[in-house]
């Protein structure tokens, strides 16, 4: 009995003594939520009315605001209709850094029995390290169309592959 007593007397100084040896902290946990990122289209990109030749040639739009034309070789630049560059407006947090994740270098226009014309496209924007301020950003979207000699005339367009995603960095 004795010897149970003094074996139950170990144990509990063991854990006593285990208890002296232990020591806890707390840390804080904590989350800052930016705005959401949103990107709404504004405006289109349009040549306007162009006209093909014998000769090849390209027509231009600035990838910036005033979206000027020029043209080249046998492109000629003729007046009537809109034109200008795509405007895109990006809304998120003042002072944050943002990336077009997935933006096009070229598209292709075209239309029902009219061959494909390459668009190869310009942005005013870097792909990455692009800052809001005050709260939005302006991203212009501009090209140079190629058409070859002698283009069939009609309406050439493509509605769906301009399209730019972005995200935080």
């Amino acid at each position: 009995m004795k010897t149970r007593i003094f074996t139950l007397a170990i144990a509990i100084l063991g854990f006593t003594s285990a208890s002296f040896a232990q020591s806890s902290a707390t840390a804080e946990a904590s989350a800052t939520l930016l705005t959401p990122l949103s990107i709404n289209k504004d405006a289109n990109l349009n040549f306007g009315t162009i006209a093909s030749s014998a000769t090849a040639g390209t027509a231009t739009i600035e990838a910036s605001a005033a979206g000027t034309r020029g043209n080249t070789g046998g492109v000629a630049l003729l007046t009537g209709g809109t034109t200008g560059a795509a405007k895109f407006t990006v809304t998120g947090a003042q002072g944050q850094e943002y990336k077009m994740v997935d933006r096009p270098q070229s598209i292709q226009l075209g239309g029902s029995g009219l061959p494909n014309l390459t668009l190869n496209l310009l942005y005013n924007l870097n792909a990455t390290d692009n800052t809001f301020s005050g709260g939005t950003s302006t991203i212009y979207v501009g090209g140079t169309l190629e058409v070859p000699a002698g283009t069939i005339a009609g309406t050439y367009t493509n509605t769906t592959d301009l399209k730019i995603t972005v995200a935080y960095e």
